[in-house]
Formats: structure tokens, C-alpha cells, sequence
């Protein structure tokens, strides 16, 4: 379902903000109860209306109950809360309400932001995965997210551990915007082990502005039930959605699903058919997601123009020979030509390349602090592959 956006000529948060906020907290509201209540162009007429006009208006009794009489101690604290960390109210009919998000079936009517409210207006993309990625993935997610933020997409996530966060990383270290995407009120920030992260988020330097984003009011804890609806935020928000990493009947795949009947690109990084974690791209590629290699194949395919950044910033040394990047001797040539990115034991390696385990164990530990090997469970190795 489309909705039509109405824009008021001034950005309504610098309006009536308890009416907005009334608005924000009614239960089982939505756009298109207020089209066909005629008040999607001001709905704050709505609130204080007696509950037998709002009944009539077909807004249903839990929203007109509200709307009647919205409560003041839940009101006083939102209110609060909105205050002191400071947070923004972005209203459907706001300026500032992303375009994209009025193009999908039942958009929120408010948003909760806290950070730069204008990023929220950025051609963005989602970058989604596991949250238990292979070391690999921590490193792909973070390239392809750096590569793409400084080529001026917003990167946006859920915030959660794994490959989620390794997108949000990325975007920081390229010095673009990321947007993360809450499945709780922004003042109960889950997973509690990113709350740095977040931080970092709204906090971001060189002028370029994130932002943290919840549909769902302040004070609302992250219960399993919110986070599909996060979900269909963060595909909604995004020009596209790409995949890294992701077992079969994960959330990630929902998202990119999401994406793809929203009408949004869908993509996915392939990987070992070896991998429980390459199973659900693989997935998602049968049915129709678009493989991924680098990171121009999406600038390619969303039309957004590429320019080749400098290999001293991130990405293109992946285009030469590991050899030559790191300017290794003999043995360790002889050892990144028998590593692969299937993973592979010490005792593999040692009759691949005739070099006693001992020294291999060492030379691998070297190669893994220069970021260009992988551990992997059973004290396996690979070799990492750049994004670019």
C-alpha cells in the first residue's frame, strides 16, 4: 500500500508537542485510520475529542479511549524522557519524515529520534547479518559498510551484536552516517553491550550525523515481538538491503525478503557451501536476491556513481596480490598460495606447504594480527578476502 504524504509548511515538532506526543502513544494507531477519519493532514485535532466521536471516526476504542483522555503520568514521562536524552518527534506529516518509510504497508505514525534528525532524509542502505558472524564476516561487513558510506549512502542497522554492528563500525571508520534502527524505546537501549556503540552513533564526527530510531514509545522494553516490525523499518528505510552472513530462518533474511515486497534490492554475499552461515544468502540468491562481490556491484546496480577511492583509505588493496601488499618472503608466499577461504587445519597446511607446524603456528599468528587471516572454530584458517 502507498500512502500520500501531506506536508505541513512547518516542521511540526515545533508545534503542539504533547499532541504529538499523544499521537505518537496511541495504541493500534495507524495512517490509515487517520485517512479515512479525514484528519491525516492535522491530526492533533484528534486529541481531547470525546471517546463517541472518535468511536464514529472509526479509529477503534483503544485509540479513542486514549485520544479522549491520554494519560498524563505516561505523557509527563515521555515528555521527560524526550527532554533529557534529548530526542526528536518526527510525526508523519513532518518534513522531516523519511519518504521512503510512506511507500510501505503500514508506516509508523511517529518516529522517535534521537541524534540528527536530517540523516533520516539520506538514500540509505541496510547492511543486516548474524549475530554469531565467522571473522570473515565481522571484516566484510565493516569494508563493504566503509566503502559505501564514503561513497555518500547511510548505512543502516539494527544495532545488534555480529555482523550489525560491524556495518554501523564501518560507516564510522569511513567518516559517513549510519542509522540504527531500535527494537525498544531509544532509552532502553538493546543489546546493553552496544550502548558505546550508540553513543558513537549520535556522536559522530566531521558534521556527518547518525541517528538512533524507534517506532515503538519511550520506556519500551526489546521483547521478541518488536523486532519483525524493526525489521520492516530498517529494509523500509533503505534503497536496499544486503545480507552478510546469515543461517537459514535467521531475522536477516526476513529483512531482505521485506526488502523485496517493499519493492527495495535485495543482496547477498555468497560463501562456502561448506558454511552454516552462507546458507541463508545462498537462499536468498535462489530466489532472487542480487550476489554480491564487492562493493560497486550495489553502487552499479542502485545507479549511484563510483569513484574509485584510494587504496592507502580501506579497500581496493584487496585487488592485489596479498604478496605484494605485505611484501612477505618465500615461506610465507608459499603459505597465503595453499590458504584458501575454505578453512583449513594446521596439519592441512603442513602438507600443502612441507613447513613444520611450529613454524606455521607462528607465521599464521603474524598474518592474522595483519588482518589477513581468519580463525576459525577447531583451530582452522583462512585467508580473508576484501570487500574491494
Amino acid at each position: 500500500m502507498t500512502h500520500t504524504r501531506q506536508t505541513s509548511a512547518a516542521d511540526p515538532a515545533v508545534g503542539d508537542l504533547e499532541c504529538q506526543l499523544a499521537l505518537a502513544l496511541t495504541p493500534n494507531l495507524q495512517l490509515e485510520h487517520l485517512q479515512a477519519a479525514g484528519a491525516e493532514a492535522d491530526p492533533t485535532r484528534l486529541v481531547g475529542q470525546t471517546f463517541s466521536a472518535l468511536v464514529r471516526l472509526k479509529l477503534g476504542e483503544a485509540a479513542a479511549k486514549w485520544l479522549a483522555a491520554p494519560v498524563g503520568q505516561v505523557m509527563r514521562r515521555n515528555l521527560s524522557l524526550l527532554g533529557s536524552l534529548p530526542a526528536r518527534l518526527v510525526l508523519y506529516n513532518s518534513p522531516h519524515y523519511p519518504p521512503l518509510l510512506t511507500q510501505i504497508d503500514t508506516p509508523p505514525v511517529a518516529l522517535f529520534v534521537q541524534g540528527d534528525v536530517g540523516v533520516l532524509l539520506r538514500a540509505q542502505l541496510a547492511v543486516v547479518g548474524s549475530r554469531s558472524p565467522t571473522h570473515e564476516g565481522v571484516r566484510t561487513a565493516r569494508e563493504f559498510a566503509q566503502f559505501l558510506a564514503r561513497s555518500g549512502l547511510a548505512i543502516t542497522s539494527g544495532l545488534a551484536i555480529g555482523i550489525d554492528a560491524a556495518a554501523h563500525q564501518g560507516a564510522l571508520a569511513g567518516g559517513g552516517r549510519t542509522i540504527a534502527v531500535l527494537g525498544s524505546g531509544l532509552d532502553v537501549l538493546y543489546p546493553p553491550e552496544n550502548a558505546a556503540l550508540a553513543q558513537q552513533i549520535i556522536a559522530q564526527g566531521n558534521g556527518q550525523g547518525g541517528a538512533l530510531v524507534s517506532e515503538f514509545p519511550l520506556g519500551t522494553a526489546p521483547i521478541r515481538m518488536n523486532f519483525p516490525r524493526r525489521n520492516r523499518l530498517i529494509s523500509g528505510l533503505s534503497l536496499g538491503t544486503l545480507v552478510v552472513e546469515a543461517a537459514p530462518h535467521s531475522g536477516s533474511l526476513i529483512t531482505a525478503r521485506l526488502a523485496a515486497g517493499q519493492g527495495r534490492e535485495a543482496f547477498a554475499i555468497p560463501g562456502s557451501i561448506h558454511s552454516p552461515l552462507s546458507r541463508g544468502c545462498h537462499e536468498l540468491i535462489r530466489q532472487g536476491a542480487k550476489l554480491v562481490e564487492n562493493a560497486a556491484d550495489i553502487l552499479s546496480e542502485l545507479n549511484i556513481p563510483y569513484v574509485k577511492q584510494d587504496v592507502t583509505e580501506s579497500v581496493a588493496p584487496a585487488e592485489l596480490p596479498l604478496r605484494r601488499v605485505l611484501g612477505l618472503d618465500k615461506d610465507y608466499e608459499i603459505l597465503l598460495d595453499a590458504l584458501g577461504f575454505e578453512p583449513q587445519s594446521i596439519d592441512a597446511l603442513v602438507d600443502r606447504t612441507g613447513l613444520p607446524s611450529p613454524h606455521l603456528a607462528s607465521m599464521l599468528l603474524i598474518l592474522e594480527l595483519e588482518g589477513r587471516v581468519g580463525v576459525h572454530a577447531g583451530g582452522r584458517y583462512s585467508a580473508l578476502r576484501a570487500c574491494e
